[in-house]
């Protein structure tokens, strides 16, 4: 928990999560403040209560008045319907292009489906609309649209502190898998010019959607750019590195998994067969997975063991 640092505007806290959950941002309630207090993203779902006790704490008795989606990605949106539960009166801001599909709770098009991951149905208010302001423990934050990552996705910045809500658009070392890419549609350019954005806000500091907070921009800037010229050099390359992100995420939620189960998830995760058949057609989809977890293993990001009945599984490290 970051409360207050002199680098950030008073009246906002900065929850840093693990990596299966996006960070959550709180701001207090201010003086006077009719709008009241507020959650930049909720987390994923198996963290809720987690989630609901960190707010909570972070608020000090202050009831929950908004919830404040920079995206739809579930790591960013998975606690919305807890926190709804537990706040009957919170209202739900997303960012624009996805208000039907969430009224229609269309699984596939808000990317659950896709990537084999959960989000329980919640209700939205209205809309984060670029050009906008919002108001947050009695300061004005600038909506600003930052496509790439995510289409639909917006970053938040304060120009009195020049502090930026980055969600994950920039980290400190890049950026978040470029999800319309794995569809075949091109945004790699979308990712350069959100970048763009952000160098002509100069932040001084930026809270990213994970990761801890940092002040180098330039640096992170440079890193950012690096790689995008990789994947935009080699796209193959960043399909690996969604492969693996995707595979490695989930493997933090199970911790633990038969290989068998695995084979089985990864053949009805529908992104999977996608970027098999666009970029690794070469081998069998098999033959891919077992690269994609010798990778993993190879890193360090993963175990492979044998459970009490000698079945071989695949371990979070």
């Amino acid at each position: 928990m970051h409360p207050n640092p002199l680098s950030l505007p008073v009246g906002m806290t900065v929850l840093e999560r693990g990596w299966l959950s996006a960070n959550n941002i709180v701001f207090a309630a201010a003086p006077g403040d009719m709008e009241g207090s507020a959650v930049v993203d909720t987390g994923y779902v198996s963290h809720s209560a987690q989630t609901l006790a960190l707010i909570d704490n972070a608020l000090q008795d202050q009831p929950l008045a908004r919830i404040l989606n920079t995206h739809l990605h579930s790591d960013h949106c998975g606690g919305n319907a807890a926190l709804q539960q537990t706040y009957p009166q919170v209202q739900t801001f997303i960012a624009p292009g996805q208000a039907e599909q969430v009224r229609s709770w269309n699984e596939s098009a808000l990317s659950y489906a896709p990537t084999g991951q959960e989000c329980p149905r919640f209700v939205i208010t209205g809309l984060l609309q670029p050009g906008s302001n919002v108001r947050l423990s009695g300061c004005d934050w600038q909506v600003h649209a930052a496509p790439g990552h995510d289409p639909h996705s917006v970053i938040l910045f304060e120009h009195k502190s020049r502090t930026l809500i980055s969600a994950d658009a920039l980290w400190e070392n890049g950026f978040g898998v470029v999800f319309p890419e794995i569809e075949g549609i091109a945004a790699f350019e979308e990712v350069a010019a959100t970048l763009d954005v952000i160098e002509q806000l100069r932040p001084l500091t930026v809270v990213p959607g994970h990761g801890s907070i940092f002040t180098d921009v330039p640096a992170a800037l440079a890193i950012a750019r690096k790689r995008l010229a990789g994947f935009v050099q080699s796209p193959e390359r960043h399909a690996s590195y969604a492969a693996k992100v995707l595979l490695k995420y989930k493997l933090l939620e199970w911790q633990s998994i038969s290989l068998q189960d695995l084979s089985h998830w990864i053949h009805a995760t529908p992104y999977f067969g996608i970027l098999h058949q666009t970029y690794f057609g070469a081998q069998t989809l098999q033959q891919w997975l077992d690269s994609l977890i010798d990778g993993l293993i190879a890193s360090g990001a993963a175990e492979r063991k044998h459970n009490a009945a000698g079945a071989p599984v695949l371990c979070n490290q």
